[in-house]
């Protein structure tokens, strides 16, 4: 099995001062059990860069454009991510999908171009609460895994992060049960082939340290992405720490 990975969504939170503080807090991490991140704001990625430089803590973006360059305003290119230190980027996530009407299809052209630049997709997927009430949840995983499967193969998706987040457990302070998330992993990891081992499968949705080690019991949870809990250095890491296995 792959080692576990926890990364920080920032969100649209931060600010200098406070990241300083919070990536200092970071910085001492030992990888060798759990693999670290965090995922700014763009607009802060230059001072991850340079406050994480020479750490084991990774750093990444949030989102990207699918294109390399172009008269696309306020987008963000994937070398641009690259060319400031960035290891992951999050695509998919369910807050692009509501808010900018994001497809799947989109959002497997943007896995693609990330691959292609280098970097490590984490692609989010999840059911909303309506989608998890009408008995709905593996089908919407299905066809939101399928679509990047059947664009990128599988071979590709070896160098892809999945993270599984219930549309309805994040920032509202409910959490799937371990039973839940491992039931969503487990399918999960049975669509990924021959490479399922090697793939990352990230819990996200009102992670904290009081959940954290009794979710990263389940098999197939090999980690989470962390939101809320992220912006505070010793929650994050008792996140963290509650992942070594």
């Amino acid at each position: 099995m792959a080692k576990p990975l926890v990364l920080g969504n920032w969100k649209m939170n931060g600010s200098i001062p406070a990241n300083a503080e919070l990536l200092k807090g970071l910085r001492n991490w030992d990888a060798s059990k759990v693999s670290l991140g965090v995922c700014p704001p763009a607009i802060y990625l230059p001072q991850c860069q340079v406050v994480l430089n020479g750490s084991d803590v990774a750093w990444g973006g949030q989102d990207m454009s699918e294109h390399e360059s172009g008269a696309y305003t306020g987008e963000i290119a994937p070398a641009m991510l690259r060319e400031l230190g960035c290891q992951y980027v999050i695509l998919g996530h369910s807050e692009r999908r509501q808010y900018h009407t994001e497809s799947d299809e989109l959002v497997a052209r943007k896995c693609a171009a990330a691959l292609k630049a280098g970097l490590v997709p984490v692609l989010c997927i999840g059911e909303s609460q309506a989608e998890r009430e009408a008995g709905e949840t593996l089908a919407v995983i299905e066809r939101q895994l399928t679509t990047v499967i059947n664009h990128l193969g599988l071979e590709a998706m070896s160098n892809t992060v999945v993270a599984y987040e219930p549309v309805w457990a994040i920032g509202t302070g409910l959490s799937a049960s371990p039973e839940q998330a491992q039931e969503v992993h487990a399918f999960i990891r049975s669509q990924l082939g021959d490479v399922a081992q090697t793939v990352q499968i990230l819990y996200g949705g009102s992670v904290k340290p009081d959940n954290a080690g009794e979710l990263f019991t389940k098999p197939d949870i090999d980690g989470a992405l962390v939101g809320g809990a992220s912006l505070k250095a010793d929650d994050f890491l008792a996140i963290a720490k509650a992942a070594v296995r």
